[in-house]
């Protein structure tokens, strides 16, 4: 079974078993909204490659697969993207993160693996900018469509579109958010993780038509953190890199790791990868552990994995983003 089938079968049958057991049922459906700062409209209009999705945005909690003791919450049906900037240093300029929470391309993980991301990142001085790209909440989609709904690049162009659009914005905008356009990276988590490197190996052309100046901006990621990554891997446990992954020497430094035992998304993902950007020569640091599993985010457990933000920290100071 083909890792990204498995993922969206696992999606599924956590989401029922949630509205099973009343943990995030239908009563409570609601648009995610920040609680802090403003959400963003990414595109001025009507995206490129709109759908209707299969109902309105919802945000659920889900109770069970609790994440070190906690309940998490996910967001489905996201047909109208949205940035939520997070202000990392109150004057001068600095780095920024754009950070792509993990979920099939299902749903979103928008606490788990975005807003608590985004604390973390801000407590660094970082600007931390959360995409709430499209995802359709379902893994079925009219067989008349040329694509799904969502899904990885390039049989669904939706989510990279979000992504690339998102980094021009960044950029387009760095001098009223305080930020350097010359450090501004991506950070993704499992189905985010294989965003960041589509966004890696796909900046030299947009995958849509430019709207307006954003556009114009470069979607290149100064620097890329892929936390187990999907869908890198040609297969589950092929040693054989994705064909529409192609590393080059500008493909942006890159910061991987993995869990050996994630039952989601092999390690094989990662091994090919770094395998690739060390072959193009470029600058990569790869951390495995034995145990881990999948989707843990920032929350600290006993496991050594989940130690890994003071890992991202000190690579980023290595490679210049970071000050001592």
């Amino acid at each position: 079974m083909r890792a990204a089938t498995r993922s969206l079968l696992l999606a599924a049958v956590i989401r029922l078993a949630d509205l099973a057991s009343g943990g995030g049922g239908i009563a409570e459906a609601r648009p995610w909204q920040p609680s802090r700062h403003p959400q963003v409209p990414i595109w001025p209009a009507m995206p490129p490659d709109a759908q209707s999705g299969a109902g309105p945005e919802d945000e659920m909690t889900r109770r069970t697969n609790l994440v070190a003791g906690k309940p998490w919450f996910e967001v489905a049906n996201v047909m109208r993207p949205t940035i939520t900037v997070y202000p990392g240093r109150d004057n001068g300029s600095g780095p920024a993160v754009v950070v792509f929470p993990g979920g099939g391309y299902t749903i979103l993980a928008i606490d788990l693996e975005g807003t608590e991301v985004c604390d973390w990142l801000t407590s660094q001085g970082i600007t931390c900018v959360l995409l709430k790209y499209r995802v359709p909440g379902s893994g079925y989609y009219p067989k008349s469509a040329p694509y799904p709904k969502s899904g990885a690049y390039p049989r669904s162009p939706m989510a990279l579109e979000d992504a690339q659009r998102t980094l021009g914005l960044v950029r387009a905008r760095a001098r009223e958010w305080h930020i350097d356009p010359h450090r501004v990276g991506v950070l993704g988590f499992s189905a985010g993780g294989h965003l960041v490197a589509a966004m890696s190996t796909h900046f030299p052309h947009r995958v849509y038509p430019a709207v307006d100046a954003a556009d114009r901006e470069s979607c290149r990621p100064g620097f890329a953190v892929a936390l187990y990554p999907g869908r890198l891997s040609l297969e589950p446990n092929v040693h054989e890199l994705n064909p529409d992954i192609q590393v080059t020497r500008r493909t942006p430094p890159t910061f991987l790791l993995q869990a050996e035992d994630d039952p989601v998304d092999p390690v094989e993902n990662s091994l090919v990868y770094h395998a690739a950007l060390r072959k193009a020569g470029v600058p990569v640091e790869l951390h495995l552990y034995a145990h881990g599993g999948h989707a843990f985010g920032l929350r600290r457990t006993n496991q050594p994995i989940t130690a890994w933000p003071e890992l991202v920290e000190r690579w980023l100071r290595s490679i210049g983003i970071l000050t001592p």
